[in-house]
């Protein structure tokens, strides 16, 4: 028994290695699961095995990346606290900030904002994988804010909390992705502060804990410079 779990594990992976390879070179639109299968030298129902359609490869791929983030990695070791919370959105808004300068990032959100249109497959399958990777710790460190004094709750479900905060930094990047952005925010240099700050009082984090933890050096790489040239 082990012996075939390890094939069907092995089977998986030579797929996704095959799939980044199509995926990489004709994009989401220009791969279909017959190349996928024929570039992993297996059928196009064994592949179906494995993976049920290309939505679901392509949102498999993007959960491995983000799992290998090392500074998504460092931040999901740390033991929940007011620190790791906010450390957290302050990643999340640093990540789609820099998505408008970053094409293949930009190809990706485009692809999520088509599927909420369509028939919603590839965003129900990447919020899935984003809400098991990250959603315990944030609820976990929302926990010990509230414990500390340093928040309070805010409604009954905090993982809603996660998604208001996720759905919010979403559709701000989508607002700057045109060649002219939809809108620029006024050009504010602050704005990586001002929507992190936003986010941090819709979830019931205190003002003082706010000014005493975003003051703090982040431990994860910064968002590109905002100017009137990127924005």
């Amino acid at each position: 028994m082990s012996t075939l779990r390890m094939t069907s594990d092995l089977r998986r992976q030579l797929i996704l290695g095959a799939a980044k390879r199509c995926f990489a070179r004709n994009g989401f639109a220009g791969t279909t699961t017959k190349s996928v299968a024929a570039a992993a030298a297996i059928s196009e129902g064994l592949l179906f095995k494995h993976f049920p359609s290309k939505a679901a490869l392509y949102a498999e791929i993007l959960a491995e990346e983000c799992e290998a983030d090392p500074d998504l990695a460092h931040l999901l070791g740390q033991e929940p606290s007011t620190a790791t919370l906010v450390e957290l959105v302050r990643g999340m808004v640093g990540h789609f900030l820099g998505v408008a300068g970053d094409e293949q990032e930009g190809q990706r959100l485009r692809l999520m904002a088509t599927s909420h249109l369509e028939d919603g497959e590839f965003a129900r399958l990447l919020y899935d994988k984003v809400g098991k990777l990250i959603g315990d710790v944030f609820v976990a460190s929302l926990d010990r804010a509230v414990e500390a004094g340093d928040a309070s709750r805010v409604g009954s479900e905090p993982l809603n909390l996660f998604w208001f905060a996720h759905h919010t930094v979403l559709m701000g990047a989508l607002a700057r992705m045109p060649a002219v952005p939809c809108l620029s925010y006024g050009n504010a240099p602050d704005l990586e502060r001002q929507l992190c700050e936003f986010l941090l009082r819709g979830i019931g984090v205190h003002e003082a804990a706010i000014t005493t933890h975003l003051s703090r050096p982040s431990s994860i790489e910064p968002a590109p410079q905002i100017t009137a040239e990127s924005a």
